[in-house]
């Protein structure tokens, strides 16, 4: 399986936002119950750190970041998303998307990654930890879908290129 790497653009929404849509259908993977249009989808993402993973020309998954906060303090802190098709999952396209990921925020300048992920997501969870995330705290009914109170758990990965591991 020959995975490429490219920028995540406009043209590419097609395919990766049927892969978003296949995210949601889980009632794992995020609290959104709609695929946003592509203009949606970028005015809440970084403009930076947009990847889609490729075989046979056709996207696979992608990854990208969304800004924590505004302040200025928080420029080097961003959440981390991954999305897989559900077709690939499982055959290492996340771990090549995820470690593409932090290479890419490394070298934009990123300090800290984030993600929050619910518990009932074993295989996120998996594949974050084994990247070097670390569960720093557990969120209890945070958010409220399809009339069910959430928890999520809060992870972290500190950029060992900056120096704050």
């Amino acid at each position: 399986m020959d995975i490429t790497f490219k920028t995540l653009a406009k043209e590419d929404w097609k395919n990766a936002s049927k892969i978003y849509s296949e995210g949601i259908a889980t009632d794992n993977a995020t609290f959104e119950q709609r695929v946003p249009t592509w203009e949606e989808w970028d005015k809440n993402h970084l403009k930076t750190c947009r990847i889609a993973a490729e075989i046979n020309e056709v996207v696979v998954g992608w990854a990208c970041l969304s800004p924590v906060s505004d302040r200025c303090v928080y420029g080097g802190v961003a959440e981390a998303s991954v999305y897989i098709s559900k077709v690939h999952r499982g055959a290492g396209v996340g771990t090549q998307l995820l470690n593409r990921l932090i290479e890419e925020s490394e070298m934009e300048g990123f300090w800290t990654l984030q993600a929050g992920v619910f518990p009932e997501n074993t295989a996120s969870l998996m594949l974050i930890e084994k990247l070097g995330f670390r569960q720093i705290g557990y969120r209890e009914k945070v958010g409220k879908m399809n009339g069910v109170w959430r928890d999520t758990i809060l992870l972290e990965r500190r950029s060992k290129k900056i120096g704050i591991d």
